[in-house]
């Protein structure tokens, strides 16, 4: 096993190590878990985090008490918000779709649905400017999205968008059987 500093040190911030990235460095790190992930799996549980794969991706759980497991729903609600966001401007939004910043603030003044969502993504008062430029800073450092031509500033959505559409669905099954079982 080689890299496991660098690999921690992305997924133990709640990032994300997907196949589609645009940096060759984080590519080659999801090709070594990829061809040795039992390894990897059984080496990061000797030390409390539980490796996972998803769609074109890593990333790191833990068992959680109580208290930090209401911690970590408030956040997912917050990444909720910012999914139907996301979502509004662009009902394609997902991996592989490529955006420029400026393409979501002139969306946002000529769409009076996405101002609203946009207006309560981040209380105070925001230009739609700094609003887009706040979200983009969030799904980067989350690695849902990565910066993929800096001089034209277009992004891309990496394969651990694929994470968050993922909870909504299972939070959207979950709805429709409790109101199933509701019904009965």
């Amino acid at each position: 096993m080689i890299r496991t500093k660098e690999i921690f040190e992305l997924l133990s911030r709640g990032g994300f190590i997907s196949q589609d990235s645009t940096r060759a460095d984080v590519r080659r790190l999801y090709d070594y878990i990829e061809e040795n992930f039992d390894e990897y799996k059984a080496y990061y549980q000797g030390i409390g985090f539980v490796l996972e794969q998803g769609n074109g991706y890593f990333h790191f759980s833990r068992e959680e008490s109580r208290t930090d497991l209401t911690r970590r729903l408030t956040a997912l609600g917050v990444w909720i918000d910012r999914l139907d966001f996301v979502k509004t401007f662009h009902s394609g939004f997902s991996t592989g779709v490529r955006f420029t910043p400026s393409a979501i603030t002139e969306a946002i003044s000529a769409d009076v649905e996405l101002k609203e969502k946009a207006r309560k993504l981040y209380p105070g008062q925001h230009s739609a400017k700094d609003t887009v430029q706040m979200l983009l800073d969030d799904m980067e450092k989350a690695g849902f999205i990565e910066l993929e031509n800096e001089f034209e500033q277009v992004y891309k959505v990496t394969s651990a968008f694929h994470f968050l559409e993922g909870l909504v669905e299972m939070l959207t099954i979950s709805e429709e059987e409790a109101a199933d079982e509701t019904a009965q």
